[in-house]
């Protein structure tokens, strides 16, 4: 067990029944009263970030995880297939785990999180940026940039983007795996 005192950014622990990592903290001593830590947690399943207070020197339940590196394979639906590059293992991962699984395509790695105690798999974190090509989109309007005009894009996982008018049907993209935003037009 752990106290407080151990806090650290990217701890992962047990609180109310569930795994949560540290994103930020702070030991705060107020002049009247006892010290407490202030700290803003992630769930490791949903994604869910909040505020939450501790008071100093409470006991805490610290978990062990392990970031691998996986390459992906193909998906049965809901099931995604990953092969682990070190010893070319296969996992198995539900889509609800994946952050972005509309922009993942084969041969991609990304890396996932496991709990050391269980060797479970909690989530799968992508890349920040991933390149795809554009397979369909309208031609855009010459002379209409005075905006910021978008249009629509199927890229080649079959994700549709919004991109600016100047893209084309066979263009590379970057995408931002966090929101789904076109970045920039990448030359292959």
């Amino acid at each position: 067990m752990a106290t407080t005192a151990d806090f650290r950014n990217g701890l992962c622990m047990e609180h109310n029944g569930e795994l949560w990592i540290i994103v930020e903290f702070q030991h705060v001593k107020p002049g009247k009263g006892p010290a407490f830590v202030r700290t803003k947690i992630k769930n490791v399943k949903t994604g869910k970030v909040l505020s939450n207070t501790f008071t100093s020197g409470v006991k805490i339940n610290v978990q062990r995880i392990e970031n691998r590196s996986y390459q992906y394979l193909y998906n049965e639906g809901d099931i995604y297939h990953f092969m682990n590059l070190e010893d070319y293992e296969q996992t198995f991962i539900n889509k609800d785990m994946i952050s972005a699984p509309q922009l993942l395509k084969e041969g991609e790695n990304v890396q996932i999180v496991f709990h050391g105690e269980t060797d479970t798999a909690i989530s799968c974190e992508m890349p920040t940026y991933v390149v795809l090509e554009v397979t369909y989109t309208e031609p855009g309007d010459k002379g209409n940039t005075a905006t910021n005009a978008l249009k629509e894009a199927t890229v080649e996982t079959g994700a549709t983007v919004r991109v600016p008018l100047f893209i084309n049907t066979g263009d590379h993209i970057k995408i931002d795996t966090r929101s789904g935003d076109y970045s920039e037009r990448v030359k292959v």
